[in-house]
Order: C-alpha cells, then structure tokens, then sequence
C-alpha cells in the first residue's frame, strides 16, 4: 500500500483528507511561502478532529533560508515540545517535518541531530530542503545517521514525475531504511505511472481549490479580503487514492 500525505494549513483539511482515505497530513501555516510552523491552537483542533489519519507538523520559524540562528533553534524546540504536550487520540501518530542546512549548501547534522533527539519517538520527515541539496544519495545517507525516518522529494527536479530516475535511484539506495515519499505535482493522473516508475513507498501532495470569501465588503479603501481563499479539496485526494488502489488491484499482493 503507497501512503498518501496530505499538505494541509485549514482545520477543515485534515478530518476530510481522513474522510477522503488519506494516510497523513502534513499541518502547515503559510503555504505560499512554502510552509511554516502552524499556531498550537490549530494542531490541537485537527488532533480534536481525526480518528486514524497520522498527523506529521512543520517545525520552521519563518519563510527564507534553512540556516538558522541560536535564537531560531531555540523557538523550534519550544514548538516541538508543545506539540508534544498536545493530546492526540489513541491510534494517531503524531510526527515532525523540519529541515536544516549549513550556510555552504549540506544538511546541517549537528542541529538535525538536535532537533530530532528533541521530538523524541516521534518520527521526523525532512522536507524538500533536501531537494537543493549537491548529492541526494550521499544526503540520505547522512539523515540516515541522524535518525530521520522519511525525506520528501522530487528528486531535485522541478515536479517529482520530472525526477523520476533520481527517485528510484534514492529508493535503491534507502533500501528500506528511511522512506522516500515523492512529492511535486502529484495528481491523480500520473501518480500510478510514478509510484510504477520509481517503487516509491509515499506520495504527497497538496489539494486544494479556491473559495470565495465570506467576508462583507470593506466600508473604506482600505481591504484585506482578496474575495477568494484556498481550503482543501476532496477531488484531487481522492483522485490519487483512487489511482493508487487500481494500480494495486491490478498488480496483485505487493510485498
């Protein structure tokens, strides 16, 4: 079975994506610049909300660079260890996503190992941080030694179908050490042909459509409502859960 993650920043998100037949969420704030640490008040409302989805949360103090100051790591374990502290259902996985690199451009093994001895049990994705990164088979070998359970890629390319070959070629080398789960422009109709391709264990996507605000009107010149916001959408999570089930209909018993 390919575990399907779902990349989440609305409350509402997480009990569909688990409605929907996803596996994980992945909680964020601040999508558009490419995820941040979410409020504790928005974790404890999706750990209020699910049943059996896994809950995996992006510990990452602002937007910009992965190279963080003494200041910085400090409020990334403050955030670690209040998640921790949440309440989580019976059966619900609670996990982390973080990243972090030196100022030369390598994953910085000191602060990784720091940041994951600070969530505990709890497993710790690293996100695609790792994308940038001069060689991502030598770098998976060092998350490996530092702990880390999964890596989110596209394999270094633009859309995770673009890198393909790299994917397999990182799937080979984790051998079931660490998961490679893809990510990149994944979508109902090409995750079969990349799950085939690549022999990846995880896929991750983000699904979303865009609603139009409920707000009123602004009485001044002055608006903050742009007349629209995105929210999480049932038609691409399922379109990928679908997809992934007929392939494994269709291949019989994976072992």
């Amino acid at each position: 079975m390919t575990t399907v993650e779902i990349c989440i920043d609305d409350v509402e998100g997480a009990p569909l994506a688990e409605a929907c037949g996803a596996h994980r969420v992945e909680v964020c704030a601040a999508l558009s610049d490419g995820g941040t640490t979410p409020s504790i008040g928005l974790v404890g409302q999706i750990l209020a909300r699910v049943r059996t989805l896994a809950v995996s949360v992006m510990i990452r103090p602002r937007a910009g660079d992965f190279v963080y100051s003494p200041a910085e790591i400090d409020v990334m374990c403050a955030d670690i260890a209040a998640v921790r502290a949440l309440h989580a259902p019976p059966g619900v996985e609670v996990g982390f996503v973080v990243g972090a690199l030196t100022a030369d451009g390598l994953v910085d093994t000191a602060l990784l190992r720091r940041l994951v001895a600070a969530c505990g049990p709890a497993p710790v994705t690293f996100h695609r941080a790792f994308d940038t990164l001069p060689d991502l088979p030598a770098a998976l070998e060092v998350l490996i030694g530092c702990g880390v359970r999964r890596v989110l890629t596209s394999g270094g390319a633009g859309s995770a179908r673009e890198g393909a070959d790299t994917l397999r070629r990182l799937v080979d080398t984790a051998a079931g050490r660490i998961t490679v789960m893809a990510g990149g422009s994944v979508r109902g109709d090409n995750v079969a042909d990349l799950v085939a391709r690549t022999g990846v264990p995880a896929v991750h996507l983000r699904a979303v459509e865009l609603v139009g605000g409920a707000g009123t009107a602004s009485a001044t010149a002055v608006s903050y409502d742009v007349g629209a916001r995105p929210v999480t959408s049932a038609r691409p999570i399922r379109d990928v859960v679908d997809a992934l089930a007929a392939l494994t209909e269709g291949s019989g018993p994976r072992s």
